[in-house]
């Protein structure tokens, strides 16, 4: 027997159904909890202070006096930014070169500030979160994987993690000795959602990577032929329950 249009459009709906199906439902999960949660606790602003700057000090430096003296022994690349910033209760300037590159002055003493200790990095990510909580680790990060948590940020940073509930690691720019980030486990399910959601398993961050526009194309077909199934199956009497019974 001949078989129809219709039944070759019901086997690829049932087939499209069971291979989209997971797709599908890591789509509804991350969209359920996306939706569902807070967005500034996911990026673990409750477990970090509010800074409110420092005092204006006397007796600083001008930049252009440091810069002027640095080139005269060891000339910098071109600079894209400067910035008076503070490090423990210091204040510095932060230069930004156009490489992407950071260096560190002593806005008092023109000095270049060597790269912070371990010592120095677990104090600064001490004076910036809420809670008190003994540090489990610290690590010196000079490169990360595509996957990791703190990925596409400036480095080397130190990580320190702390002994607290929902595992925070605090990350501290080694030459800047500014808090860059903080990371728990609400941020990590949220992160893992996010690449499933994505479909980007190389960078987590890809939002228009091919995989995804293939799914997303498969997803309509399965839809609109889910249509068409039901418009050439439709039955007039399967829908009697709605009409309302004469007394």
């Amino acid at each position: 027997m001949k078989r129809n249009t219709n039944y070759y459009i019901r086997k690829a709906h049932r087939y499209l159904g069971l291979f989209l199906g997971i797709q599908f439902l890591f789509w509804t999960l991350g969209g359920l909890y996306f939706s569902w949660s807070d967005i500034d606790k996911i990026h673990g602003e409750h477990l970090v202070m509010e800074k409110k700057g420092f005092s204006p000090t006397s007796g600083l430096i001008a930049p252009d006096s440091i810069l002027i003296k640095i080139n005269s022994t060891q000339p910098l690349k071109p600079i894209a930014k400067i910035e008076l910033v503070e490090a423990l209760g210091e204040p510095y300037y932060q230069l930004q070169l156009m490489t992407g590159e950071y260096r560190l002055f002593s806005a008092k003493t023109g000095q270049v500030k060597p790269q912070f200790t371990e010592d120095e990095a677990k104090e600064i990510a001490k004076s910036y979160i809420t809670f008190k909580a003994e540090i489990k680790e610290a690590q010196l990060l000079a490169e990360v994987g595509d996957h990791h948590e703190y990925r596409e940020r400036h480095l080397p940073v130190w990580s320190i993690a702390f002994d607290f509930e929902g595992d925070p690691v605090v990350y501290v720019d080694a030459v800047t000795g500014q808090f860059e980030r903080i990371r728990h486990n609400n941020w990590r399910a949220f992160d893992w959602l996010w690449m499933m959601h994505t479909m980007d398993y190389e960078t987590r961050d890809d939002f228009g990577n091919g995989l995804l526009k293939a799914f997303s194309i498969l997803g309509l077909i399965t839809v609109l032929s889910g249509f068409f199934l039901f418009g050439v199956s439709y039955n007039k009497r399967e829908f009697k329950f709605f009409k309302v019974r004469k007394s």
